[in-house]
C-alpha cells in the first residue's frame, strides 16, 4: 500500500501530466482551426477537378488513351497519408490497415510514405516502400503533392505501374474520420461509370486527348493535395479529441487520489488523537 508521500508525488506527477495534455489540447484546437480553412478553400477546386475530367466522354478517341485504358495490373503503386506524430488515437492505425487490406490484393506494391507512422507500419510489414515524405507541414503540401504527383506521372508513362490508389482520412465531422482508400489511375474503369459520362457534351482543344495529357498531371496534383489537406484536418480533430480524454482522465485520477490522500491523513490524524487520549488515561 503506497505511502502519504507517495500517493502525494503522484497527484503532483499526475496534474503535471494533465497541464501537458492540457496545452497539446489547445495546440492541436488552433492547427484544426488554420487546416480547416485550408480544407474549405482546396475543397470547391478539387471538386471541380474531378467533375471536368470526369465529365470526359468515352469515345473511339478516348478508349485507348494512357491515362483511361484499363491495364493488367502488374504493379500498384499506393501512396499512404499518415502523420510523423503519435497521440492523435486510431488516426494512424486505422488509415494503415485500411491501405493494408488493399495492397494485400495486388501482386507488387510500391508504396508511397507521407508521414513517419505509415512508413513504420509498412517498414515493419517488410512492404516496398519506394519513396518517403517526413516533416510535411501546411506550408509544402503542394510541393509535396507535385513531387508526388510527377513521380506517379512518370512511372504510370513508362509502364512501371499500372493503377494509382492514394490512401487518406476523409474529414465528415469532429467525430467522424473515414478512412479511404481511392484508386486515381486510371481515371476510369469501370463500364458503368464509362457510360455515365459518355454522353457528356464538351468541346476540347485541340483534342481530347491532348486536354488529357495536359490535366492529368493537375488533377493528380490537386488530389494528392486535397489528401492531405483533409488528412491534416483529421489528425488534428483526432489529436484534440485524444488530448481532451487524457485531460479528462487525469482529472479523475487526480480526484481519486486526493480522495485517497485525505482518507489516509484523516486515519493518520484519528491514530494520533487515539494515541493521545490512551496516553493521558494511563497517566490518570
Amino acid at each position: 500500500m503506497p505511502s502519504m508521500k507517495a500517493i502525494k508525488r503522484r497527484i503532483a506527477s499526475v496534474g503535471n501530466t494533465k497541464q501537458i495534455m492540457k496545452a497539446m489540447n489547445l495546440v492541436a484546437a488552433s492547427r484544426l482551426q488554420k487546416d480547416k480553412e485550408y480544407l474549405k478553400a482546396v475543397r470547391p477546386l478539387l471538386t471541380e477537378t474531378k467533375r471536368i475530367i470526369g465529365g470526359v466522354g468515352y469515345t473511339e478517341a478516348t478508349a485507348e488513351n494512357l491515362f483511361v485504358k484499363k491495364r493488367e495490373v502488374k504493379n500498384a503503386a499506393f501512396v499512404v497519408i499518415t502523420s510523423d506524430r503519435g497521440l492523435c488515437g486510431g488516426y494512424n492505425v486505422n488509415i494503415a490497415k485500411e491501405a493494408l487490406a488493399v495492397i494485400g490484393k495486388v501482386k507488387n506494391e510500391k508504396i508511397i510514405a507521407v508521414g513517419v507512422k505509415g512508413r513504420d507500419f509498412f517498414r515493419r510489414r517488410k512492404k516496398n516502400i519506394i519513396s518517403q515524405y517526413i516533416g510535411a507541414s501546411d506550408a509544402n503540401f503542394y510541393e509535396d503533392a507535385q513531387q508526388i504527383g510527377k513521380m506517379l506521372v512518370s512511372m504510370y508513362r513508362s509502364g512501371e505501374i499500372d493503377e494509382v490508389y492514394v490512401a487518406h482520412t476523409k474529414f465528415e465531422s469532429m467525430l467522424s474520420h473515414v478512412p479511404t482508400v481511392d484508386r486515381i489511375l486510371p481515371i476510369v474503369s469501370d463500364t458503368d461509370e464509362l457510360r455515365e459520362h459518355s454522353g457528356a457534351e464538351m468541346n476540347y482543344e485541340p483534342d481530347v486527348n491532348t486536354f488529357l495529357e495536359q490535366a492529368i498531371p493537375m488533377y493528380i496534383n490537386a488530389f494528392l493535395y486535397g489528401a492531405m489537406v483533409e488528412s491534416a484536418v483529421c489528425e488534428q480533430a483526432s489529436r484534440m479529441m485524444s488530448m481532451d480524454a487524457a485531460t479528462n482522465n487525469a482529472a479523475e485520477i487526480i480526484e481519486d487520489l486526493t480522495l485517497e490522500y485525505n482518507r489516509r491523513r484523516q486515519g493518520a490524524i484519528t491514530q494520533e488523537i487515539n494515541e493521545i487520549v490512551s496516553g493521558a488515561n494511563a497517566l490518570s
